[in-house]
């Protein structure tokens, strides 16, 4: 397979997607909303590629996931509600615009279309990678809120989270998320209270990719 005509490099030193990541993220920070700026778009992207590089799934699927993860959650400068299926539509102009193929482009939209939980499906190994490197972004750096006190049960979630890691073991076939919680903070069910449905997403997409999806939690096994 050839180059895409665009990478995920060049996407992050692009002043309209930055910008855009910036003001979405910053109108979800006055809504009292956890982070989905630059450094979650980063991760995420970063995540996504290597579970595809992990399950050798090809350089150019990896790039495409790299892309995807990183503009994922742009339809957010419009509004946090239904911003899967905006986010899709506006990344499908700024791709097209910047010359990444009718397929490449395709695949990207698809996957980001269909990332959130509420109604996203698992379309492709792309979105697969998308969703669980999205989900597996629980930890205390998202948190915006300086006073313990005024936390809610996603607040304290993610504060209490210490260290997540995405584990991808192809030779067992296996990809496992893997959680450091300060029980003080917050109660493991707190977790699956708000997550469950995030984590039936993961196991699906994992499923879609040949793998067996499982959580651990302070080591564990919750899934």
């Amino acid at each position: 397979m050839g180059e895409l005509e665009v990478s995920v490099e060049q996407l992050r030193d692009d002043d309209e997607v930055i910008a855009y990541l910036k003001q979405g993220d910053e109108q979800l920070g006055n809504l009292g909303l956890t982070e989905h700026g630059v450094r979650h778009a980063g991760l995420v992207s970063d995540i996504a590629a290597n579970v595809m590089r992990r399950l050798e799934l090809g350089e150019e699927c990896a790039e495409l996931a790299a892309i995807a993860g990183f503009l994922h959650d742009i339809g957010n400068v419009f509004h946090r509600h239904d911003h899967a299926h905006v986010g899709a539509v506006l990344s499908h102009r700024m791709l097209r615009e910047r010359n990444l193929s009718p397929r490449s482009t395709a695949v990207v939209v698809g996957a980001i279309g269909n990332h959130e939980e509420r109604d996203g499906q698992i379309v492709s190994a792309v979105g697969a990678a998308l969703v669980l490197a999205d989900k597996s972004d629980v930890h205390r750096s998202r948190v915006r809120v300086d006073d313990l006190a005024q936390f809610d049960i996603h607040d304290r979630v993610n504060y209490a989270a210490e260290r997540s890691f995405l584990d991808v073991n192809a030779v067992e076939e296996t990809i496992t998320l893997r959680l450091e919680i300060d029980t003080d903070l917050s109660p493991v069910m707190d977790y699956f209270e708000i997550f469950m449905t995030r984590m039936m997403m993961c196991r699906r997409a994992a499923t879609f990719l040949g793998q067996r999806f499982s959580l651990e939690i302070n080591g564990m096994r919750m899934l």
